[in-house]
């Protein structure tokens, strides 16, 4: 028997436990490769002239996507609770996310960046949704007790996933446009062109192949444990109206909804860091896709081993504390990132003389942006994942799908305002670091709520 069962749930297959975590695995190269250390540099500085300009573009697309995902999810999360099964939601938004990630190969430059950005966006909502029907899986399949374990493993699979497949793209598919030789040293494959930029093109196809392979054993092997209990039409009715109560209901929750609240803010902060921290080093030390891709594989180095010591960590302390532990680094490694410049790092206090020195992160600043990266590598995962065992232990299967899509809601319903909060800052005062540096507010308010809420048992109504 596997150790992630006992006695507490229906007994799941080994398979059955195992399909579900590699859910993170199949999912994560697209926030990897597309969003973060790519596909995202490559709008930001070859499908746009001004560095500035395209950061706050890409900003505002990410800023978009979180106000629709904001919106529908707890109506989707509410909906399958009544309509039962979750795989069918699941399948449907992989579907379309797919076929947009495959639509991005025609992304060159020169493109209209309008359609491009409106495709991401459709790309990332439903990416996003997927995950909502996914999570709300995890009562039924994972015990208890174990949830926060196998919720930072599934996590440390994603980006071990995540990883391969941005190795995959450095070594063979992506080169720089000066040199025209991938980080091997060789001609990209396939014959991709370098100047059309068809190796990072390409990371959409091969993200949305990866997605289609890697999530199959979910559909095969673990179970939908939902029983359709209505119609579609008639679910879509009853969770519309559900979603009034279900945000009252909350609200009496007490320490459920300062959660909710908490998880709201920081997550703001973390999905700015993620989505920003790539385009923001790109646009100080004219970093190319062979630089923004290795410090994403280092960011991963780092990120699978602290999701493994995290899972332990959530046995023993508690999802809260894991949680609270991780904002702390991540304030960290963002005054760390917003205090670099191109010839000093601390705001100056370490100023050094190498500044564009040669050579693959030839500048001491470079290497210091680097060793705060590795903050981020350490905490993001374990943040996302126990934030999300803690939400998995306060409700009870029957509720999961509604409260996970409350979740989601909680990560996107101001999830806008830090990228908008970002790019408008980056605007008005034509300084991407200044811009960077909002992201500090998120996270301390974010902690400072945090700090009210109590254990997870405490807020379950079945217990």
């Amino acid at each position: 028997m596997s150790k992630l069962q006992s006695a507490e749930t229906p007994p799941v297959s080994k398979k059955g436990i195992w399909g579900w975590m590699f859910f993170d695995w199949a999912a994560q190269p697209f926030f990897t490769v597309m969003t973060t250390f790519i596909f995202g540099p490559y709008v930001v500085s070859r499908m746009v002239s001004d560095p500035d300009a395209g950061q706050a573009a890409w900003a505002a697309s990410i800023a978009i996507a979180g106000i629709f995902i904001a919106i529908l999810s707890p109506i989707l999360g509410s909906i399958a609770d009544k309509t039962g099964p979750r795989k069918p939601w699941i399948g449907a938004f992989a579907l379309l996310k797919i076929a947009c990630l495959t639509l991005l190969w025609f992304a060159a430059p020169g493109s209209s960046l309008v359609w491009v950005l409106a495709i991401f966006i459709l790309a990332t909502i439903a990416a996003e949704f997927s995950i909502v029907f996914n999570d709300s899986m995890m009562t039924s399949v994972i015990p208890e007790k174990q949830i926060g374990r196998a919720s930072n493993i599934a996590w440390g699979l994603g980006y071990a996933g995540g990883m391969i497949v941005l190795i995959v793209v450095l070594l063979l598919m992506a080169a720089n446009p000066e040199t025209g030789l991938t980080l091997l040293g060789n001609a990209p494959i396939f014959g991709l062109d370098p100047s059309q930029a068809e190796g990072d093109r390409a990371t959409g196809p091969l993200s949305a192949l990866w997605y289609f392979i890697f999530i199959l054993p979910m559909f095969l092997f673990t179970p939908d444990k939902g029983t359709r209990a209505k119609s579609l039409k008639s679910a879509i009715s009853t969770g519309v109206t559900e979603l009034k109560s279900t945000i009252s209901e909350a609200r009496e929750r007490v320490g459920l909804f300062r959660f909710l609240v908490a998880r709201m803010i920081y997550q703001d902060g973390v999905a700015a860091l993620l989505a920003l921290g790539g385009t923001f080093a790109a646009g100080m030390f004219a970093w190319q896709t062979t630089e923004l891709g290795i410090f994403g594989i280092i960011l991963n180095v780092v990120a699978i081993p602290s999701c493994l010591i995290a899972a332990r960590l959530d046995s023993v302390m508690g999802s809260k504390r894991v949680v609270t532990i991780s904002i702390f680094l991540l304030m960290a490694a963002t005054v760390g990132v917003v205090s670099t410049g191109a010839d000093y790092t601390l705001f100056g206090l370490i100023q050094f003389s190498d500044a564009g020195a040669d050579g693959l992160f030839g500048s001491s600043a470079e290497k210091a942006y680097i060793l705060f990266g590795l903050l981020i590598g350490a905490a993001f995962g374990p943040v996302q994942a126990s934030s999300r065992s803690y939400l998995a232990r306060s409700v009870a299967p029957h509720e999961s799908g509604r409260y996970f899509g409350l979740y989601a809601f909680a990560g996107r319903a101001t999830s806008f305002l830090a990228p908008a909060s970002v790019a408008a800052i980056t605007y008005l005062t034509a300084s991407s670091r200044l811009g960077m540096a909002v992201i500090l507010v998120f996270f301390l308010v974010g902690w400072l709520i945090l700090r009210t809420v109590p254990a997870p048992r405490e807020n379950r109504l079945d217990t």
